[in-house]
């Protein structure tokens, strides 16, 4: 079996991330490419416990329409060192055309350093559906009908 023709994005490679390689993937079966940090190379930024900040990745990029991009956190970030993105799954509309950059958050209690090319979030680029509403009176049933929170038998206060 051959793997699927890949698509075709236009990328440009902002002057602060211009040195830096184009995102990738890690591993043959990967379903995310990694994003870089494009901070400078004398300025790293440091994220103390508790702070947030945008993080650039001097990107800008053009998806096609009918695709999103996806920016999610590394688990490697999130379990050595509780860094997150705060916003998580970051959306990239196919339409915008600025600097893709990520909303980091540092979630330890220590202070976490970014260099420039630290690897601190994967894109996922996915296929989207459009909708249009058709307002009624009545949804058709389903299996679970109108249950919230827990109603699929996750976790219950009840349980305890």
């Amino acid at each position: 079996m051959t793997a699927p023709r890949a698509t075709l994005v236009p990328v440009i490679r902002l002057d602060h991330g211009c040195d830096l390689p184009l995102p990738s993937y890690a591993t043959p079966g990967a379903a995310g490419l990694d994003l870089l940090a494009a901070v400078g190379r004398e300025t790293p930024l440091t994220l103390a416990p508790g702070a947030r900040a945008l993080v650039p990745t001097g990107l800008a990029l053009a998806l096609p329409a009918g695709l999103e991009g996806q920016v999610r956190p590394r688990s490697g970030l999130a379990l050595r060192h509780g860094v997150t993105i705060l916003n998580a799954p970051g959306t990239i509309d196919s339409d915008y055309r600025g600097e893709v950059s990520v909303i980091l958050i540092n979630l330890s209690d220590q202070p976490f350093v970014i260099e420039r090319g630290h690897r601190i979030a994967q894109l996922v680029v996915a296929p989207i559906a459009s909708i249009s509403w058709s307002e009624t009176g009545q949804l058709p049933d389903s299996v679970r009908g109108a249950g919230g929170f827990g109603s699929t038998g996750g976790y219950s206060q009840d349980s305890h």
